[in-house]
């Protein structure tokens, strides 16, 4: 045991070293070349990393930085103005026209030919006062032959009647048959009918003479002449021969807007002003209305009575209407270039904070008074909304704007 274990020290000490290794150095240590070269790659990839970082960061920071801007320009610029309240009681303006209080064409309702006339355009004429007369002599005519007829019917109808009574005397003494009798009071009673018949037809033939004569149906003004002597008349509505309207009282319809429908009721006094009368008022009252709203316009249609005695009122002309009103809300103006006309209804387009910024709003809104400039808002604005002037047409709801204040005037411009 000691000899073997004696000669395996022997051997441990007698094996060579390699040439290559250094006393104290571990044999699985690598050269120092190697580390350096690992060294370097490193290097290498860490500058590569950061130039390639340095390229892209200021790209996608310019990226960001376009779509930021180009967001912004693609967000409308837009003028806000906020609405100046009116006041709850005004002066209602509103279009009118003007109507006679009765108007009636006249037709004849006989044939023939027109023979004499008694007034033109313009002639003041009283009821049933004779306006015209027509030549019908074929109506004439048959009256004759009408009364003829009648006068031979009764002369029958008399002599059955007779004969009907001698008969029925006879049946009491059993001269006659009863047939006899019977066929005789057959015979008065058809003759009757006859008499009867030959009436009715005469009535009808002088009501038509009697329209041969043409009489004004109330007082008034003749507006219009259709026929002159000569001239053919045909009976119904085929030949207009007379226009009559009643001018004493005139009516004045006007279709006042659905806001102030509960405001104009019977009673209310309107003023009434006409352009070939500057500086004259003519003063009415409001008599009547329709009760219903038209669905097409939302207004609803009124009826003013005018006094014209004087006559200085003509129907058919234009007036404008003055009715002070007092609402129950009050309106906001605005211009009328914010209103917003599409398929939705009547909108106005404002601006509220948005959690991006400002944008854009549409509201529905109802309009009262519009002159022409401006228009009042009575629902669906407030005095702290913003509204926005000259909307664009591709204004939608919720849409991102850009605020900017309305350039000022120079003194002494010419829109001063």
């Amino acid at each position: 045991m000691e000899e073997s274990e004696k000669m395996n020290q022997e051997r441990r000490v007698e094996q060579p070293q390699p040439a290559n290794e250094a006393p104290g150095v571990p044999p699985d240590a690598p050269p120092l070349s190697g580390r350096v070269a690992l060294l370097l790659i490193v290097v290498l990839l860490l500058v590569g990393v950061a130039i390639v970082v340095a390229g892209i960061v200021p790209r996608v920071r310019a990226r960001t930085t376009l779509k930021d801007q180009t967001d912004a320009l693609a967000a409308p610029t837009v003028i806000a103005i906020p609405p100046k309240p009116g006041t709850t009681g005004q002066e209602l303006i509103l279009p009118a026209n003007i109507y006679a209080y009765s108007d009636a064409p006249l037709y004849a309702r006989t044939d023939g030919y027109l023979s004499k006339w008694f007034f033109d355009i313009g002639a003041h004429v009283r009821q049933g006062q004779l306006l015209a007369i027509i030549s019908s002599p074929e109506v004439d005519k048959q009256l004759l032959q009408a009364r003829a007829d009648l006068n031979t019917a009764e002369a029958n109808a008399g002599l059955a009647k007779t004969n009907a009574g001698r008969y029925q005397g006879l049946l009491t003494q059993n001269a006659v048959s009863k047939q006899d009798t019977d066929t005789f009071t057959s015979q008065a009673e058809s003759t009757s009918s006859a008499v009867r018949s030959a009436q009715a037809n005469v009535q009808r033939l002088e009501e038509l003479q009697s329209f041969e004569k043409i009489y004004a149906p109330f007082s008034g003004v003749i507006t219009a002449r259709g026929v002159d002597v000569g001239q053919l008349i045909n009976s119904g509505a085929g030949t207009l021969m007379f226009r009559i309207s009643a001018i004493n009282v005139l009516r004045v319809y006007v279709n006042v807007p659905q806001i102030y429908s509960q405001t104009t009721v019977p009673g209310t006094t309107a003023t009434l002003t006409f352009s070939e009368f500057p500086g004259q008022t003519f003063t009415g009252k409001v008599v009547r209305s329709a009760r219903a709203i038209d669905p097409s316009s939302r207004t609803l249609l009124i009826e003013i009575d005018v006094d014209n005695r004087n006559g200085k009122l003509m129907p058919g002309a234009y007036a404008e209407v003055h009715m002070n009103v007092r609402e129950t809300v009050v309106p906001m103006i605005v211009p009328v270039s914010a209103l917003i006309f599409r398929s939705h209804g009547l909108q106005v387009g404002t601006v509220v904070q948005g959690p991006n910024g400002d944008q854009a709003k549409l509201v529905q809104v109802t309009i009262g008074q519009d002159d022409g400039s401006t228009v009042q808002v009575v629902d669906g604005l407030t005095a702290d909304s913003r509204v926005i002037e000259n909307p664009p047409d591709s204004l939608i709801d919720g849409e991102p704007v850009r605020v900017v204040q309305p350039a000022k005037q120079a003194p002494g411009s010419a829109s001063e």
